[in-house]
């Protein structure tokens, strides 16, 4: 059997005689085998030996216009970037950006420092790839959800700092719609429960305490979106005021069924329907480029999807009861329910997926824990036990159990399957003997028992238990952190290739809407596997953890 060292230099050898996409896709080859044969490689995903050989030697001219380039605006910084038609990764730049706190619970974004970071990001992901402008053949923007901006329509300057989804400023609004009775009203017309953590009620406080916006949104000198919507206005230039199905269905004035905002739910939120961008497919032309500098006018805008659907898209997740979770500031799982809208019984949410061209909304259940990566970050930042958060694996990993400490990460409340907006964090079972290392690896667990809550009622929902799950997000990466998930879970914890799969998503959905992949199948082709975590924990071990767990939980 040939040796991979042999192969790696062999595909060196003919990296000078290709274009910059199949060099790019040679190199990404070359880094990804193993001791495995080039046949293993690939055929594990249905890729024929054929078919590789074409794609590594055949250039493919899209008039010129060979990659795609993906916004990923997230909820600490922005990452751009870059894919071939292989599906390969090109680059990938991420910059931070400062996050506000003005009051215990309030959360905010600069609007402008949030488009430097895109702009910035943007440039640098082309200047690395040592790309141009004019090879991206579209751009794909996904976004945090939730969060909303509201800017003056003709300046295009912000009235006020962005509104972040983890924000609990609109807590008592909250309170009185349920005290009025509007859940099940709300749920049916939404998939949502009523919650701080959702737009409407955002925009709302955003037109009632900021001096003379709703005067001006009445009049229609204010326009609002979430941040795909506002970066989408600032790329054209201020040509395209639009949002896909997937951001507007976590507005709470979307009608989920209709996909069209519901006028009941505009008056009992105060927001002028004028407001609000246009609803359109994720996948299809928004706009095009105009302005910039760096890039040329014209390139289209195709792809937008909220960075949960997105990363659902890009897991390849196309099949009702395909599931995945990212592991990102917060913990999202979402599962596929094709085009069938499930109610939930579990304080699950129902959530536009995505639409493409011609096509149904295609629907998922949806349950998120509000704080994932960030309690790492508030180990390093706040705790200060570790300097980087990539040292929370290796500190945890110096114990073999948190010897019974409990930390509930309801920095920001409790999402699902809780709900509970007023829930604060606690660690609890300390003892004298209790070290760091106890306090990290009670980290990853409460990361990894948090999602097993959410998916035991998702199986509820369905009735049935799910076989397994893909994961991405930053924290999967972290492979003590995904045997603890399979182990809590009792099924099988799947990690792609790319765990970047939000990015990708969106590329994906871009490239779909301009025919640089031509269907959901060629897609699904370029999906591949990193590596499987099975269960090793036994039923009754399990049983005992989640109650331990859940002990906690009641006392945030």
């Amino acid at each position: 059997m040939v040796r991979s060292d042999d192969r790696s230099a062999a595909l060196g050898n003919v990296l000078d005689a290709f274009d910059l996409q199949a060099k790019v896709f040679a190199h990404d080859l070359q880094e990804k085998m193993r001791e495995d044969s080039i046949e293993k490689c690939f055929l594990v995903q249905g890729f024929e030996v054929e078919n590789l050989l074409l794609r590594l030697f055949e250039k493919v001219d899209h008039n010129g216009l060979m990659y795609i380039m993906a916004i990923d605006q997230g909820t600490t910084g922005s990452t751009v970037s870059i894919l071939n038609q292989s599906g390969s990764l090109v680059v990938k730049i991420n910059e931070e950006y400062p996050q506000i706190f003005p009051k215990p619970g309030w959360v905010e974004h600069n609007p402008e420092e949030i488009w430097k970071s895109v702009t910035s990001t943007m440039r640098k992901a082309l200047e690395s790839s040592q790309l141009k402008g004019e090879d991206i053949a579209a751009l794909g923007i996904t976004n945090q959800r939730e969060t909303v901006v509201i800017w003056d329509k003709a300046t295009g300057k912000p009235i006020h700092n962005a509104i972040v989804w983890q924000d609990r400023r609109t807590q008592d609004f909250c309170e009185k719609l349920k005290k009025d009775k509007k859940q099940n009203f709300i749920r049916k017309k939404t998939g949502l429960v009523i919650d701080p953590y959702f737009s409407g009620s955002k925009i709302r406080w955003l037109l009632k305490n900021v001096s003379g916006a709703m005067e001006a949104s009445r009049k229609g000198s204010l326009l609002a979106g979430t941040i795909d919507t506002f970066l989408l206005w600032r790329l054209t230039s201020g040509h395209s005021h639009k949002t896909d199905v997937s951001n507007a269905s976590r507005t709470m004035l979307m009608n989920i069924q209709t996909c069209q905002w519901d006028e009941d739910l505009l008056k009992m939120f105060s927001v002028p329907r004028q407001l609000l961008p246009e609803i359109c497919d994720s996948s299809g032309i928004f706009g095009r480029t105009q302005g910039l500098g760096f890039l040329p006018d014209g390139i289209p805008i195709s792809g937008i999807a909220g960075d949960q659907q997105a990363a659902l898209f890009g897991q390849t997740c196309f099949s009702a009861g395909e599931a995945k979770c990212t592991f990102g500031t917060g913990s999202f799982l979402l599962m596929n329910t094709g085009s069938k809208l499930v109610s939930s019984k579990h304080q699950m949410l129902t959530t536009a997926a995505w639409r493409l061209q011609k096509q149904k909304t295609v629907y998922a259940i949806e349950g998120g824990a509000f704080i994932c990566g960030a309690a790492v970050q508030w180990l390093r930042d706040g705790l200060q036990i570790i300097s980087k958060s990539s040292e929370v694996e290796s500190l945890a990993a110096q114990v073999s159990s948190s010897e019974g400490v409990e930390f509930v990460p309801a920095l920001t409340g409790l999402g699902a399957p809780h709900w509970r907006s007023e829930a604060r964090g606690v660690i609890t079972g300390l003892t004298r003997g209790s070290s760091r290392a106890h306090i990290a690896r009670a980290t990853l667990e409460a990361m990894a028992l948090q999602n097993t809550e959410i998916l035991q009622a998702m199986e509820n929902d369905l009735g049935k238990k799910l076989k397994g799950l893909r994961v991405d997000g930053g924290a999967a990466a972290n492979n003590l952190l995904m045997q603890m998930q399979a182990d809590y879970m009792g099924s099988s914890v799947t990690r792609p290739r790319q765990i970047e799969t939000t990015s990708i998503g969106a590329a994906y959905l871009a490239g779909l809407g301009v025919g640089f992949w031509n269907s959901l199948d060629e897609i699904k082709r370029i999906w591949m596997i990193d590596q499987e975590f099975k269960s090793h924990m036994s039923a009754k071990s399990r049983k005992l953890r989640l109650e331990s767990w859940r002990k906690a939980v009641a006392k945030a």
